[in-house]
């Protein structure tokens, strides 16, 4: 062991572990008591040999109760520094051998060294606060507090102690949010933490990050304005310290508001800026929704810390999210350049090479990523969305169950394997959730391919996982045969939820609309305004909305106006009068006041630019008109981009191309609506101009047979008035046609 310095009793405290070195008696002197106090006698003793430098320790713990003539006990009542200061280092060599050799054993022995000590000097504010951080390191912490508190009882100021008692509450309410049985931290120890840390930066004002641990606690407790109180005073001591100004945009961020969370990071000037404070602004900028401010603070934190990969990532995805695309595909080309083995960069790229329209590129990437991590949920879903794009339906569902059934989804760095599917159904909340999603996506393709019991199948699934999955289970159900125009059984499905969750507003709102279109309007309309009573004012509107849509749908045009008007107050988020507009959008535009519903929807757009369902229905009536075909043909394109497997937005696309004479791109869109909608009357009607005007008229007839079907299969609701009317008459000519040249040619000639 290395000779050891001993330090004077006011540094001991502070240290882990302190050196020793054996000094003569004479040096004690220095911490000799006061004046009135008598002195320890001395033991008459025979000569010992000395003790080699190299070996302190032992010849301490070899002493054993005096050394170098000092007795181990002072009389009751007197104060013996320098016996407290040979057990004080006594206690140091037994708590350095505990630390530095592994000796657990020793931590008592250097307890009851501090004892002895205090035995010669009781008031000893370092002694006493020695012992209580021992006790606290050596995980004693009940002893460690009452030790301290014993302490404040004479020296209520003493500034190691409250620290100490800070520490012990500070470690108490980490481990209570680590604990599975606990939510949140415990009212009364964090109180007790604020009240120690109150006390803390009175004593000691100008401490930075004693005002920033308070701010902290303040913020638990969700006192935003005394929190604020501390950290604008840190601030006022280090006016650009990153965690000063990081723990204050925090705190408005998590308060709500990020506009402030943004200022207050932006007061500091951009060179004084660190990469964190950069990219903590770029988070908050894609929160309010703002990539191109997003983008310029990422870039800032590349410029400050090239090659950081969380960096590089979030600026990727904020290109992405503005639709830069090529510019966010060289970023992640980068960092998959930089990391081979990363899936998630991977998927990234296939997603953009899928908004490219590069979907066999796409497919390819994504089966990379799946190489790398064969159970990653994003990969394994976006390859079975790029194979439902390129119409590989069956290849698709086949990739959905597989997801669905394997043993070992993910694995998180924990260990922790998760599962999304188990043979008892005991799911988690996490597990719940993603199963759902690809149930949904399974479903789909499903109702894609007219295997309406398949798809039922699967939503019945999603309805025995409970809850809000249940909901969209219900609701996907009563979709599918509305699809498939089996209107008795949609009825009946929304009975049935009702039934099951009779407290589910949105559920009965989901029966309201199915009565008022199965002929029973007013039932169905008073069922809705029912819900009203009792419903929060966010209930309150989407009660309204869907009022107002069961009006449009009965073409009562006023009661419709005035039940969107009575929720407009209600629409106080983006989203909801982003909806609103194109509720009022359609409810015009059936009225054929096209003008006024082109205002709805570019409102809305205003609102939204990415709002796929505003984008295509705009764009289909002008392409319906014959006018402003190529913002049409733009607005429609991007909605197809957002959601390239929706068949009404690739009709919506075959039918521009079909208005500006492209018809090799309107048949190969319109195609690809019919497999998708194959009960959708429309879809066949326009495939069936595609053919007539590319004289097919043998298919064009064909196509206009299954519209006409179609047609009187669907709800009067969804049947535009006097279409029916048009495609028989057409039907009606191209069969005349047909049969003038069947009867000149005497057969029938190929298309």
């Amino acid at each position: 062991m290395m000779t050891k310095n001993l330090l004077p009793l006011s540094f001991r405290p502070k240290l882990a572990a302190t050196t020793l070195f054996l000094v003569p008696v004479a040096i004690c002197a220095q911490s000799a008591p006061a004046a009135n106090t008598q002195p320890a006698p001395v033991k008459t003793q025979q000569a010992q040999p000395s003790t080699p430098a190299s070996q302190p320790a032992a010849a301490l713990k070899g002493a054993q109760g005096t050394v170098l003539g000092i007795q181990n006990a002072a009389p009751a009542g007197e104060v013996d520094r320098a016996l407290a200061y040979y057990h004080l280092a006594l206690a140091s060599v037994y708590e350095d051998d505990a630390i530095s050799e592994g000796r657990t054993d020793e931590v008592n022995q250097a307890i009851e060294q501090y004892k002895l000590a205090l035995n010669s000097d009781p008031n000893s504010a370092e002694l006493m606060n020695g012992l209580a951080d021992l006790y606290f390191r050596t995980g004693r912490v009940h002893d460690a507090e009452v030790t301290a508190r014993a302490l404040l009882k004479n020296t209520p100021d003493d500034i190691d102690a409250h620290k100490l008692l800070g520490r012990i509450y500070l470690r108490q309410l980490g481990e209570g949010e680590s604990a599975e049985a606990s939510t949140s931290p415990s009212d009364e120890i964090l109180q007790q933490a604020i009240t120690e840390f109150e006390k803390i930066v009175s004593l000691q004002p100008r401490s930075v990050e004693d005002h920033m641990v308070l701010g902290q606690l303040y913020s638990v407790k969700h006192d935003q304005a005394k929190a604020e109180e501390q950290f604008k005073i840190a601030q006022s001591i280090e006016p650009e310290s990153e965690d000063v100004v990081l723990n204050l945009a925090r705190l408005y961020a998590e308060s709500g508001d990020v506009q402030q969370a943004v200022k207050a990071i932006e007061a500091v000037p951009e060179d004084g800026r660190t990469p964190k404070m950069e990219f903590t602004l770029g988070a908050l900028f894609d929160q309010l929704k703002q990539p191109k401010d997003a983008i310029a603070a990422y870039q800032r934190a590349v410029d400050l810390e090239p090659g950081d990969m969380d960096t590089m990532d979030a600026l990727a995805q904020a290109l992405l999210n503005n639709d830069q695309l090529d510019e966010a595909l060289k970023e992640y080309k980068e960092l998959a350049d930089a990391n081979p083995d990363n899936a998630e960069v991977l998927v990234h790229i296939a997603e953009i090479e899928r908004r490219q329209h590069k979907y066999e590129d796409a497919l390819a990437t994504v089966r990379k990523a799946l190489k790398i991590d064969s159970n990653s949920l994003e990969a394994g879903y976006n390859e079975g969305l790029l194979l439902d794009i390129l119409g590989h339906f069956d290849e698709a569902v086949q990739v959905y169950k597989e997801m669905l059934d394997s043993p070992q989804i993910s694995q998180p760095a924990n260990g922790d394997t998760r599962q999304i599917s188990h043979a008892n159904g005991a799911y988690t909340d996490e597990e719940k959730n993603n199963r759902s999603i690809f149930l949904e996506r399974l479903a789909s393709v499903y109702v894609e391919q007219n295997k309406i019991d398949d798809a039922i199948a699967a939503y019945q699934q999603m309805i025995d996982l409970g809850g809000s999955i249940a909901s969209r289970g219900y609701q996907g159900e009563v979709d599918a045969y509305r699809d498939a125009h089996q209107f008795d059984k949609s009825l009946d499905v929304a009975r049935k939820a009702v039934a099951a969750d009779p407290k589910d507003r949105d559920l009965k709102l989901l029966l309201a609309g199915e009565l008022a279109d199965d002929g029973h309007p007013d039932e169905g309309l008073a069922m809705a305004k029912g819900l009203l009573d009792g419903a929060t004012p966010d209930e309150q509107r989407g009660i309204w909305f869907a009022m107002g849509q069961m009006d449009v749908r009965l073409h009562r045009w006023k009661d419709a106006e005035d039940a969107f008007d009575k929720g407009a107050p209600l629409a106080t988020k983006k989203e909801d009068r982003t909806y609103l507009f194109f509720l009022r959008g359609e409810l015009a535009e059936r009225q054929k006041h096209f003008d006024q519903a082109e205002q709805s929807f570019r409102q809305a757009l205003d609102i939204d630019p990415q709002n796929a369902m505003t984008l295509n229905y705009l764009g289909y009536m002008w392409a319906d008109k014959g006018i402003k075909l190529p913002e049409a043909l733009t607005m429609i394109r991007k909605a197809v981009d957002i959601e390239p497997n929706n068949g009404a937005y690739l009709d919506s696309l075959g039918w521009v191309y079909f208005k500006m004479g492209e018809y090799e791109l309107a048949e190969d869109n319109l195609r690809q609506a019919v497999n998708r909608d194959q009960t959708d009357p429309t879809v066949h009607m326009h495939l069936g101009d595609l053919y007539e005007k590319t004289n097919r008229i043998r298919l064009a007839a064909a196509q206009w047979e299954l519209s006409l079907d179609e047609f009187a299969k669907s709800a009067p609701a969804d049947v535009e008035p006097g279409d029916p009317a048009k495609v028989q008459k057409k039907l009606e000519s191209a069969r005349m046609r047909l049969a003038r040249e069947e009867g000149s040619e005497g057969q029938v000639k190929p298309e």
